[in-house]
């Protein structure tokens, strides 16, 4: 018998079970919670002690036990009040690559009070500056590749894994831990659910990046929402949920801890529930098999790229991955096609694919198993402590079936943008986040994202927006007008392109404007083709440029 979503979230959701809500009132909005979900981070890294010896963190021969994590980051957490002067509220931002020190800074600064302030590791010297400067982070914790690239900042720095001699004032990060005891506990911090927890940036089509701001309640229900997700779909397949919630989930996180998926829709997922997270130095196809049948890794979460490449990898067949259950993937648009692929390459693999964003902790709305099937082109079906709205241009909430604004509400949103006072107010509006996502919802309540209304390319499942690379292309001297598009690419979703007018007289290359944006911008963000026009760009009477003509003209969409 075919049981149906309504059947399965009464059954997950009811009186006394794990995935039981309450409704509460945040910021003057009614919201439902999970109402076994931890208050704060603290809580949930106090629990994760309870997981002892087992391995939480493998990078290449290196593993990190819960024990281990816990001290370590109870440690850190300090020495940042002891040595920095540390205290409730003050920012403490990370840049650095997967490594295992990024997942104890993280800790250890939520433990201590701090907010932690994950940093792009793609960006140049200016980009992490500006992060920086914005949020006012009282110090800094890099790998050695940062170090070189910050080595004349004045915010103090603790460098790990250093590839040489440490910048001036900084210290490395073994001899700032100095000492870790069997018996450390975290420093003595009066923590809520409401209290402000991080700060990721994303940005706006113009503008610099701005530092979305999430509470320990967004962080601590996360990684509740992941497990109903997965669970979720179990149930809907007509399976025992009890089952797959018993069985240690094993994740190979093929995306960097920086992003809202690899941090809260894994790191803090796998601490919540005792797993494991094999982290790799960067993404690799060929090295991503290796390390499935090394640790048996029994789930890949990232973005549709790192599917499409595992799958057209020459040595698919050569390993044995037999403990993969699942490949999950979010963050960019996954075409129907990919699950035609894991479906004819990885049978009895099940697929899933997330919608989120970081104004969302990550996961919102889900699709997964049969219902991924059935509707492959659907992002799925909101959790069940999402609330899901199609809003017309005037705010009015549309039937299903026509597009409008995605618009999302529940104790994943965030409380707003890091002194961003008028952002936040255009953007979250009566406890309503607008996604600035056009979506549609059909009569059983399964979302479809129709297209972006933001001005962004999404490349590999970073995001590019469009504005700041205009903004570059027009300090080169020969540019006269210049306008950014997204290039469908079957592996990375979309590529930078780029439709440039020069000024009358004056030549350029595309290698030369290529070269001369390497100076300013992370590599993802420089545009691999360019289109010279003599005609002026097509705008409309607002001044903007019509980005669907330059796409149909030049890409034939």
């Amino acid at each position: 018998m075919t049981v149906t979503h309504e059947q399965v979230r009464a059954q997950l959701t009811g009186p006394g079970q794990l995935f039981e809500m309450e409704e509460i009132e945040v910021r003057g909005a009614r919201i439902r919670t999970w109402k076994h979900a931890p208050l704060t981070f603290r809580a949930m890294l106090d629990n994760s002690r309870s997981h002892g010896e087992q391995v939480f963190v493998v990078y290449e021969d290196e593993r990190l036990t819960y024990e281990d994590h816990f001290r370590r980051a109870a440690t850190l957490a300090n020495r940042l009040v002891e040595d920095y002067g540390v205290v409730k509220g003050d920012r403490v931002a990370i840049a650095m690559r997967n490594y295992p020190e990024w997942v104890v800074a993280f800790s250890a600064a939520l433990a201590a009070g701090a907010i932690a302030v994950p940093l792009n590791a793609w960006w140049t010297t200016t980009e992490l500056e500006y992060g920086l400067s914005d949020s006012g982070a009282r110090l800094v914790i890099v790998d050695g590749e940062r170090a070189e690239r910050l080595r004349g900042c004045a915010v103090p720095m603790i460098v790990a894994r250093a590839d040489g001699d440490l910048p001036p004032g900084a210290r490395e990060f073994g001899e700032v831990l100095g000492e870790v005891r069997a018996d450390v506990t975290p420093p003595a911090v009066e923590l809520g659910p409401e209290d402000p927890a991080t700060i990721f940036y994303t940005s706006g089509t113009t503008g610099l990046p701005k530092g979305a701001l999430g509470s320990h309640r967004n962080l601590a229900q996360s990684p509740m929402s992941v497990a109903y997700a997965l669970l979720r779909s179990v149930a809907l397949a007509g399976k025992d949920p009890a089952s797959a919630a018993g069985q240690r989930r094993i994740t190979l996180l093929t995306v960097p801890l920086f992003h809202a998926t690899g941090c809260f829709a894994v790191l803090t997922a796998t601490m919540f529930t005792g797993g494991g997270l094999v982290l790799m130095y960067k993404w690799d196809p060929g090295q991503a098999l290796a390390l499935i049948e090394r640790e048996k890794v029994t789930m890949m979460t990232g973005v549709p790229t790192n599917a499409w490449q595992l799958l057209n990898h020459p040595d698919l067949g050569k390993y044995d991955i037999s403990s993969l259950g699942g490949v999950s993937y979010g963050g960019a648009p996954a075409p129907p096609k990919l699950l035609e692929r894991i479906g004819d390459q990885l049978p009895k693999r099940q697929a899933s694919n997330g919608y989120g964003m970081t104004e969302t902790t990550a996961l919102a709305i889900h699709n997964s198993g049969p219902t991924y099937l059935a509707k492959p082109d659907s992002i799925g079906l909101p959790l069940a402590v999402c609330d899901v709205r199609v809003s017309s241009p005037l705010g009015e909430e549309l039937p299903p079936g026509q597009v409008g604004e995605l618009c999302l509400r529940g104790p994943n949103v965030i409380t707003g943008y890091w002194n961003r006072p008028d952002a936040t107010a255009e953007t979250f509006v009566g406890g309503w986040l607008h996604t600035g996502d056009l979506a549609k919802v059909d009569e059983e309540g399964f979302v479809y994202i129709v297209d972006r209304a933001k001005d962004m390319v999404i490349r590999g499942g970073e995001n590019v927006y469009c504005a700041e690379v205009e903004a570059a292309l027009f300090e080169h001297p020969a540019i006269d007008d210049a306008a950014v598009i997204g290039i469908p690419d079957e592996e990375l979703g979309e590529q930078v392109g780029a439709v440039v007018r020069l000024r009358p007289g004056v030549a350029a290359t595309a290698g030369e404007l290529q070269e001369f944006l390497r100076g300013t911008l992370a590599p993802f963000k420089i545009p691999v083709r360019f289109w010279f026009r003599e005609a002026e760009l097509p705008r409309n009477p607002g001044g903007k440029i019509l980005k669907t003509h330059l796409r149909k003209e030049t890409l034939g969409l």
